[in-house]
C-alpha cells in the first residue's frame, strides 16, 4: 500500500501523467475507482481515505499510456454510462455531435422509431439514441466479435434488451431502412501520427481507413440511401479535416449533405438525407 496521503498520491500520479491533456482528472478517476467510490465522493471526502494497493498498479498502467476508460472499464457518453474494454474504441465527446445532429433533425416530432448504428463498437451511439428517444427501437451492427460482445453486454446492463439488438454485419446494414442511421467509421489515414494511448491500445481496425482515411466512406456512401427511411437522416462522423472530401463522396452517391461542427468548432458530422 502507498505510504502517501491521498492528496499527495494524486499529485504524484498527475505528475507522471504529464502526457495526458487531463492528468489530475485521470488520477482522480483512478483513485476513485480503486476505492470503489465516485469521483465526486472522493473529492468531498479526500482526507478520509487511505490509498489502496490497486491504485499504485493502475498508475503504472496509466503511465504506460493505457486509456483511463480501459483501466476503470467505464466511460460516460451522452446520458449513459458504458462498459468499455480493449477491442472497442473509447467513446469520445466529439461523437456526441452525431446525437446532437439527430436531435436537431427530429426537433418538433416524436423522434425516430427505428435506429441503426453501423459499426456500433461499444454500442455508444445506439444506446445514447435509445435513451434520448424512449419509444424507439434499434439495431447495432459490427464485424468485430469483441465489439459484438461488449455492445451486447452494454445493452443488458442498461436494461435495453427489449429495445435493442446487436448483430454481426458490415456497412450494408440489415437490408432494411431506418429513421435514424448513426455511423462512426474508421477515418484515420494509415500514416497519421496518433497519441500513444490511441495507437498502442485502441483497435486499429476501428481507426485506420487507407492512405487518405476515406476508404470506408467510399464503401458506405453508395449503400447509405437504401438504409434511410423517408423523412429520416444519417449522422456520419468524420475527421476534422474531412468536411469537403467526405462530403464529395456522399454527394456523388446522390445524397444531400450538410456538415455539423463539434463543440471545439471542428467539422465532425455529416448530416445526410436522401
Amino acid at each position: 500500500m502507498s505510504v502517501l496521503t491521498p492528496r499527495a498520491a494524486l499529485a504524484a500520479a498527475a505528475q507522471r501523467f504529464a502526457f495526458s491533456a487531463t492528468p489530475r482528472l485521470d488520477a482522480e478517476l483512478l483513485l476513485a475507482h480503486a476505492l470503489g467510490i465516485t469521483r465526486e465522493r472522493l473529492l468531498l471526502t479526500l482526507g478520509d481515505w487511505s490509498v489502496p494497493p490497486a491504485f499504485d498498479a493502475m498508475v503504472e498502467r496509466r503511465a504506460n499510456h493505457e486509456p483511463v476508460a480501459y483501466l476503470t472499464g467505464t466511460r460516460a457518453f451522452w446520458t449513459v454510462d458504458l462498459h468499455v474494454a480493449p477491442g472497442v474504441l473509447v467513446p469520445r465527446a466529439d461523437s456526441e455531435t452525431l446525437i446532437e445532429a439527430a436531435v436537431a433533425h427530429f426537433a418538433g416530432t416524436l423522434g425516430p422509431r427505428r435506429i441503426l448504428d453501423l459499426g456500433t463498437g461499444s454500442g455508444a451511439l445506439l444506446l445514447a439514441a435509445l435513451d434520448e428517444w424512449p419509444s424507439a427501437r434499434g439495431v447495432g451492427v459490427d464485424a468485430s466479435p469483441d465489439a459484438l460482445r461488449i455492445a451486447r453486454a452494454n445493452v443488458d446492463r442498461l436494461g435495453l434488451a427489449d429495445r435493442a439488438s446487436v448483430v454481426p454485419g458490415s456497412w450494408e446494414g440489415t437490408g432494411e431502412a431506418f429513421d435514424l442511421v448513426l455511423c462512426n467509421p474508421p477515418y484515420i489515414a494509415e500514416d497519421a501520427a496518433l497519441p500513444r494511448e490511441v495507437e498502442a491500445w485502441e483497435p486499429a481496425s476501428a481507426l485506420f481507413a487507407g492512405a487518405d482515411g476515406l476508404d470506408d466512406y467510399r464503401r458506405i456512401a453508395p449503400l447509405l440511401a437504401a438504409q434511410i427511411a423517408p423523412g429520416g437522416v444519417a449522422s456520419v462522423e468524420i475527421g476534422s479535416d474531412q468536411g469537403e472530401s467526405a462530403t464529395a463522396l456522399f454527394r456523388d452517391a446522390g445524397l444531400r449533405v450538410a456538415v455539423r461542427r463539434d463543440l471545439a468548432g471542428h467539422d465532425r458530422c455529416l448530416v445526410v438525407t436522401p
